[in-house]
């Protein structure tokens, strides 16, 4: 098998068992999943709030998996949804009062899980990984952006 071939495979193996981690914890911690935890966190980082369409487009994934889940969230209480007033089409959601604190704090401890995860790892170790992992994502845009041209 070519070293590439196992690379990609090592790094697809760690990234499903690190994301079944989290998704477990999110479960049984806050009775939630990553797609609620995600869409949450993109409103966090857009105070003015974000559209459906720059939601879906964030979180890769189409606009009728957003609408279903901005739904639950709105009706949790966790996200408020306006439409734009020079286009009544646009659906804006931004974070509630109830929805920034519940995301405070499941944020908070999702950074302690994956401190946790990654702490078998040197920070030495962590921080060579990190370096080369920015490298492999650097090549692999540049080689991408190639076979556009």
């Amino acid at each position: 098998m070519k070293s590439e071939l196992r690379l990609w495979l090592r790094l697809l193996t760690c990234t499903n068992m690190i994301e079944a981690e989290l998704r477990r914890r999110l479960r049984e911690k806050f009775n939630t999943t990553l797609p609620r935890f995600d869409l949450l966190a993109a409103l966090d980082r857009a105070p003015e709030g974000l559209s459906l369409g720059e939601i879906s487009g964030r979180m890769m994934v189409s606009n009728g998996n957003i609408t279903g889940l901005a739904a639950r969230l709105e009706a949790e209480g966790l996200v408020a949804r306006r439409t734009e007033p020079h286009d009544r089409r646009v659906v804006r959601l931004t974070l509630t009062e109830a929805g920034a604190a519940a995301f405070a704090e499941q944020s908070a401890a999702h950074a302690g899980w994956v401190a946790e995860i990654f702490s078998a790892l040197p920070p030495h170790e962590r921080e060579a990984l990190h370096r080369l992992l920015g490298r492999t994502k650097s090549a692999l845009t540049e080689a991408l952006e190639g076979e556009e041209a």
